[in-house]
């Protein structure tokens, strides 16, 4: 479980990073990265996908 977080952490900062400055190609594969390893995270902490999509939508209503 940590070294998923660990790696969650880095994916959104090279994401971040890729946004900043403006580079769409990386960007898109950190993005890409990124949730791959939310999605891995979200499994190993036996929370599904459709559970945090309800609780957008519950907060954007």
């Amino acid at each position: 479980t940590k070294r998923i977080a660990q790696k969650v952490g880095e994916e959104g900062v090279e994401t971040a990073l890729a946004a900043t400055v403006h580079d769409r190609f990386e960007l898109t594969n950190e993005a890409s990265d990124l949730m791959y390893h939310l999605l891995v995270l979200l499994q190993d902490q036996n929370l599904d996908l459709t559970t945090v999509i309800e609780n957008l939508r519950k907060r954007h209503q």
